[in-house]
């Protein structure tokens, strides 16, 4: 994995600590073209990895990744699902019928009968594995080499004990797209018990990670513990702990850990992500980190 990873939160006006920031960030990405100019500017940064939701609006950017090859040959993105929003939403306006066309991968009649079938025996892996098609659809012919499970599905997993669904999910994503599977959490400690416990080894786990200890249930130091006594490749998000935090400062102190393989941020303008890619760089560099991680 590359050490640094760009993320979607802020093309979605998705802030957690100021709601005028939020809706400056739905104005500045109301179309395609703003998302794609900073993607770009990303990539002229040497960032090549886009982490993403499966937002409705991230079938477009793919489309126009397809549509532009060359451009975007060097490209990797990590798809986080589901987005649970998206179906909500949909349901709503399509019906039950018209999401099911909508967003289900291949003949419309078989997939469903699938899912009947798959509901009336309560076989609900096989409910997850028509849902991972689906939302893996826009991604067809794009580099995917690790998939996401969204927090709020792996925490609830986690939450019941339901150890043998997030197996599933792991060995379905091996088999069916020859990728890693990924887990996004809210509670480090308790992923990496459960997923070792379920027969996943070094798994790759993204977290909230910071100086404040925003979002890491059991604190800061239970969570460095957790990282020197196990084994994982460990993406750091929310390192400026909701913006409490001086970006240099945060990010110092995440590049002075061991064993963070990567770090996870968004950013709205062109000074804040060469900023934050330059600190990133210059105290890898002084804690003498030299990250080049295979997926294997």
């Amino acid at each position: 994995m590359d050490r640094i990873l760009f993320g979607d939160n802020q093309f979605f006006g998705i802030n957690h600590i100021s709601d005028a920031k939020s809706r400056q960030q739905q104005i500045q990405f109301k179309d395609d073209k703003s998302i794609l100019k900073t993607l770009d500017f990303a990539m002229e940064m040497e960032v090549e990895t886009f982490m993403c939701t499966t937002h409705d609006r991230i079938k477009n950017i793919c489309d126009n990744f397809r549509m532009n090859p060359e451009r975007y040959q060097n490209l990797t993105i990590y798809p986080c699902m589901p987005y649970a929003h998206k179906y909500a939403n949909a349901i709503t306006e399509l019906g039950i019928m018209g999401t099911l066309q909508e967003y289900m991968p291949g003949n419309l009649m078989s997939t469903v009968w699938k899912g009947g079938v798959a509901m009336l025996s309560k076989d609900y892996l096989s409910i997850m594995k028509i849902l991972i098609d689906a939302e893996m659809k826009m991604f067809k012919g794009i580099n995917t080499p690790v998939i996401f499970l969204q927090n709020v599905i792996t925490d609830l997993l986690l939450g019941l004990g339901m150890r043998e669904v997030l197996k599933a999910f792991h060995d379905y994503i091996k088999e069916q797209y020859n990728a890693e599977a990924g887990f996004i959490t809210m509670n480090l400690p308790m992923a990496i018990k459960q997923l070792n416990e379920a027969g996943i080894y070094n798994p790759i786990i993204c977290t909230s990670f910071n100086q404040a200890g925003f979002r890491m249930p059991g604190g800061i130091q239970v969570y460095e513990k957790t990282i020197r006594q196990h084994k994982m490749r460990l993406i750091a998000m929310q390192i400026f702990g909701g913006g409490s935090i001086e970006p240099k400062e945060a990010i110092e102190y995440i590049c002075s850990l061991p064993n963070i393989t990567s770090i996870l941020f968004g950013a709205s303008s062109k000074h804040h992500i060469a900023d934050t890619i330059r600190w990133i760089h210059e105290s890898d560099k002084v804690y003498q980190n030299d990250y080049q991680f295979s997926l294997n």
